[in-house]
């Protein structure tokens, strides 16, 4: 990845994705806030220090931004913010990209319960999907998801996604370890894009898993 290929948007619709910025803090703010007890269970916390060390400190939004700025232009991260009719609704990231003999990220998402249930979030995933993949040169892509997560399982599975299996005490999420189902695609498996393919399933009803 470099600076021919970030910063991007990227929109289908009334579905948008573009990099987040420092002058987005208020509206985030305002999104988690409404939102705590909707988006809690599924939030990453910080483990507990080691014996004799301090508690960690959770990031500022602007120490937040300046990370995922720096980590964008480092080649190891796509970090969006998803828009509806251009009002931001949530976040999206491909995160842990890595080079070499792999060419592998993972992608996270959280939407406002408000914006939830319009096909937003998976029109999102594919449009990061296709960008990744026939933009950046990425070759897989993983979602990692709680099991309790159904919402989240759901959005994978419609995008033909496959189940991998399970990792356990993979992550800290809402203060403890948490088990995650994994989730994964390859560009290969979607020689026609996955934004078609979702285009194709959601207006069409059952659809087969995308080859």
């Amino acid at each position: 990845m470099n600076s021919r290929t970030w910063p991007v948007e990227l929109a289908d619709g009334r579905v948008g994705l573009r990099p987040i910025r420092q002058r987005d803090q208020r509206a985030w703010r305002e999104i988690n806030q409404r939102n705590r007890d909707w988006l809690r269970p599924w939030e990453a916390t910080i483990p507990p220090a080691p014996p004799g060390h301090l508690p960690p400190r959770r990031p500022t939004f602007r120490q937040m931004v300046r990370h995922l700025r720096a980590e964008a232009h480092a080649g190891r991260m796509l970090p969006f913010v998803v828009t509806y009719d251009g009002r931001l609704v949530g976040q999206l990231t491909v995160a842990g990209i890595t080079w070499g003999s792999m060419c592998a990220g993972h992608i996270g998402y959280w939407i406002d319960r408000a914006a939830a249930g319009r096909g937003v979030i998976p029109t999102a995933v594919a449009l990061a999907t296709d960008h990744s993949f026939r933009v950046l040169g990425l070759h897989r892509l993983e979602i990692c998801i709680r099991p309790e997560n159904a919402p989240s399982r759901r959005v994978a599975e419609k995008l033909g996604f496959r189940e991998e299996g399970l990792r356990p005490r993979y992550l800290h999420i809402d203060g403890a370890w948490r088990d995650h189902l994994v989730y994964a695609l390859t560009a290969e498996e979607v020689p026609g894009g996955l934004l078609n393919y979702w285009h194709g399933r959601s207006n069409s009803g059952p659809h087969p898993q995308p080859r």
